[in-house]
């Protein structure tokens, strides 16, 4: 089939989130910037603790799944069932909200630099109503493919060549997700067989890249049809993810953090939180 082109850029809009906490939102900006089964993908960057603060105080989900990426910085998630998770500098944690969690995601500093990302995976219908999970990965679990100017964190999924292939700690989603965070010197190619059932996009945050004939800066590319993608860091280098997951090729009904298949199942996810049985 060939190496996957870009089909379509998604450059990042400024916003806000939570209690006032500044990002830059690609993916999620509306029902028609998604890249099934990705719904969102905010980017989260800032020195200036005023940007980040304030947090992310309880609320809840439902019917999907979220991954929260830190490259720098330290926020603890608790819930309301007693969990309690430290993300800090290079982890990941990766939950599924299924028929519903109330949480919060607070940092745990008062200066300094923030940055990361979070990504929200669609669950299948058939999935969106089970018990909620969690896998909190600090970045000594997440191991890496480094060679020849190439380095690939591999959160979820499988990289490398021959006997140097790395694994990611995650596995098991219906998605059959891949989450590499790459940095690559200039003129230095990301290379990688890929199931042509797969939907992928790179976000670049750092640097520019080449795919294709497509020159891409700061933003998401979703790539189109192919068998093999090939990434080629630019003359300052790159940094930037891929992501490919599994299309579920079924409706997405969404209101606000609640993403299920019917308006009828959103009213019931809405009335369930009403009268606090969102998790019964």
């Amino acid at each position: 089939m060939g190496i996957r082109k870009v089909q379509r850029l998604i450059s990042p809009v400024s916003t806000s989130d939570g209690a006032g906490v500044r990002l830059q939102r690609s993916l999620g900006q509306s029902p028609f910037h998604r890249h099934d089964p990705f719904l969102l993908l905010d980017e989260f960057g800032s020195d200036e603790a005023a940007d980040y603060i304030r947090g992310f105080p309880a609320h809840p989900h439902r019917g999907f799944e979220t991954v929260t990426y830190m490259l720098e910085g330290h926020m603890l998630h608790e819930d309301h069932l007693g969990n309690r998770g430290d993300l800090r500098s290079g982890g990941v944690q990766w939950m599924s909200a299924g028929r519903g969690i109330i949480h919060s995601e607070m940092p745990q500093q008062t200066e300094g630099k923030m940055h990361g990302f979070q990504l929200w995976v669609n669950l299948p219908a058939s999935e969106k109503m089970k018990p909620a999970a969690y896998r909190d990965i600090p970045a000594e679990e997440i191991p890496v493919f480094d060679s020849n100017g190439l380095r690939v964190k591999v959160v979820a999924g499988e990289y490398g060549v021959d006997d140097s292939r790395v694994t990611g700690p995650v596995s098991g989603p219906a998605t059959q997700p891949q989450y590499f965070d790459v940095t690559a010197v200039s003129g230095t190619v990301f290379s990688q067989d890929i199931d042509p059932a797969m939907n992928v996009l790179i976000y670049v945050y750092e640097g520019a890249v080449t795919i294709g004939s497509e020159s891409v800066e700061h933003g998401a590319a979703l790539l189109g049809e192919g068998d093999r993608l090939e990434v080629i860091a630019g003359p300052d280098g790159a940094s930037f993810l891929v992501l490919a997951g599994k299309p579920l090729n079924e409706p997405v009904v969404q209101y606000g953090p609640f993403v299920m298949n019917t308006r009828e199942e959103i009213e019931q996810a809405l009335a369930d939180y009403k009268a606090g049985r969102l998790t019964d």
